[in-house]
């Protein structure tokens, strides 16, 4: 009993934390939108996007990797001491990439240079903060992830509400990370009281054989295509797309946080399903779900009068609200598309990779050429169109592999395979029942 209601707190604390991370996120934004003017938050929005890809690169190389140590048969410490060099390659990595960045970017001058030379120089704050998420969680302590996330978001907004109106990006992206200081070492702390005498090794991230280089890649292909684009559309042609763009998606942090509690949780839970035709039903439920829930908060804030939408957005609601039929209906591709995903997960997991190179790909040259054709709306309808494609794709295949009537090896988690050949004696050569 003590042990289901140890499991029940440690969910609890995971989906909390999980919450309280994206709900900082959106109130980043939407405070950092009323204290600047339009131009002066489309420059923070393209910095920002820039920190959310290395943030993205950061979780994939080192913190995926991390959560899949385990300590080894007569090495009680071996967890703790990954997570120790976790937490220093991350900092040393962001420190030896933030420094010159910094020195370049201040050097060559302009706001936008100047914005990301801040952001440079507080990266390491703001990753390692990231990096002990991870550390917890692997050493089973996501309590101790939430305090840290808690006091973050507590230091953050007042940091930000203080600024005087109109402060520029540089500014606030410089308060926005020092915000990051108090959280850091509350967590480097709590984590070196776990740690304590397990020793380092932050130079096994730099081998060949380490796993965070394919979640890298899946990262750069899946998800980092289109906000690269964004980017780029921001340095060449526009700012304020990016600021409009990044102002609608804002509005849609709810969803976000939704659709991270089902990447997280979704196959495990599916797993537990068994039969892969049930969890495939499981998985399209939960899509239609998401996909109403974000049809609904779209109607919304459609119907948000505009003295509510500038209250949230500042000057930035002008451009944001006339995007939001086309993010919202981004976001319900997107949740179709996200379970169909976690389906192939269970079905067969090598076919994800594919299909996130590909239309990646697909998701920018329509974002560009949306663009091209129709300005900022027409970028955030290409957005849609990308998803959508993704999606169909996602359930196309997961349609063929369950026709195909996969068996135990295809459509059953490997574990379970093998808890069945031992029960039953079946062997490789063995007819299949």
């Amino acid at each position: 009993m003590a042990r289901r209601q140890g499991t029940r707190s440690a969910l609890i604390c995971s989906i909390a934390d999980q919450g309280v991370s994206a709900g900082t996120n959106i109130a980043v934004l939407i405070v950092a939108a009323r204290r600047s003017d339009v131009h002066a938050f489309a420059t923070f929005s393209l910095v920002y996007t820039v920190f959310t890809v290395l943030l993205g690169l950061t979780v994939a190389y080192v913190g995926q990797a991390l959560v899949l140590e385990k300590d080894e048969p007569g090495e009680g410490r071996t967890v703790a001491r990954a997570c120790r060099s976790a937490v220093v390659f991350t900092a040393l990595a962001a420190a030896a990439l933030g420094a010159p960045a910094a020195l370049v970017l201040w050097a060559t001058g302009g706001t936008t240079a100047a914005a990301l030379a801040a952001l440079a120089l507080v990266l390491p704050l703001a990753l390692t903060q990231e990096t002990t998420r991870y550390a917890f969680s692997i050493l089973q302590r996501p309590q101790h992830a939430l305090a840290a996330d808690v006091l973050r978001l507590a230091a953050v907004l007042p940091a930000l509400a203080v600024q005087p109106p109109g402060a520029g990006a540089p500014r606030l992206l410089l308060a926005w990370g020092l915000s990051a200081l108090p959280a850091l070492a509350v967590a480097l702390w709590l984590l070196r009281r776990h740690t304590r005498g397990a020793g380092q090794d932050p130079g096994r991230y730099l081998r060949r054989d380490h796993l965070g280089r394919r979640f890298a890649v899946e990262f750069g292909v899946g998800n980092a295509g289109s906000q690269l684009a964004i980017i780029g559309l921001g340095l060449i042609a526009n700012p304020l797309a990016v600021g409009a763009l990044r102002g609608a998606t804002t509005l849609y942090g709810p969803m976000n946080v939704l659709f991270n509690a089902a990447t997280g949780f979704g196959p495990p839970l599916l797993n537990r399903v068994g039969e892969p035709r049930r969890a495939a039903r499981a998985a399209g439920a939960a899509g239609g779900v998401l996909a109403a829930v974000a049809v609904a908060w779209t109607t919304v804030l459609v119907l948000l009068p505009d003295g509510y939408g500038r209250a949230l957005l500042g000057d930035t609601w002008a451009s944001a609200a006339g995007l939001l039929p086309a993010t919202g209906s981004q976001y319900a591709a997107m949740a179709l598309g996200t379970c169909g995903l976690l389906t192939l997960r269970v079905l067969r997991p090598r076919t994800t990779l594919p299909i996130q190179l590909v239309f990646s790909l697909v998701s920018v040259g329509c974002l560009l050429g949306g663009y091209a054709l129709g300005g900022v709306l027409g970028a955030a309808w290409g957005l849609c169109l990308g998803s959508a494609a993704k999606g169909t794709a996602s359930w196309v295949r997961a349609v063929r592999l369950l026709r195909s009537h996969p068996g135990p090896d295809e459509g059953v988690p490997l574990p379970v395979v093998r808890r069945l050949r031992a029960r039953c004696g079946w062997s490789r050569s063995s007819p299949r029942p």
